[in-house]
């Protein structure tokens, strides 16, 4: 079972993305200090606050795995990571080699630090 914290935690990693740049939901659950699977990275960002840019997660293969949910419009995740300049091939996938936003879990405690101390 999961819990506020450890969503919010989800998020602070997912804020770190720069746009044109993304992770896979198993690249952020990995890097979490309380252990979590790809899908709970998943369900966290399904009912994320809206400064959360939760279009930078993706698939492992690096497909758009929002457009199989319900509620949510297809193709919208592809359409705003087009916009920060990140490319698909014609058949849906982004080459995540080309894209990748690696965090590091010794970098991670730093960068949140130094995220919070921002006015």
């Amino acid at each position: 079972m999961t819990d506020s914290n450890t969503w919010e935690e989800v998020y602070e990693i997912v804020r770190l993305i720069p746009p044109g740049r993304v992770m896979s939901y198993g690249q952020v659950a990995t890097i979490c200090a309380r252990p979590l699977t790809p899908r709970a990275v998943g369900w966290a960002l399904y009912g994320c606050p809206a400064d959360v840019p939760w279009h930078r997660v993706v698939n492992a293969s690096g497909g758009c795995s929002t457009d199989r949910v319900a509620g949510k419009q297809p193709g919208r995740q592809q359409k705003l990571l087009e916009a920060e300049g990140v490319d698909f091939s014609p058949t849906g996938t982004l080459d995540m080699n080309h894209y990748p936003f690696e965090l590091a879990v010794d970098d991670l405690n730093e960068l949140l630090v130094d995220t919070k101390a921002v006015p």
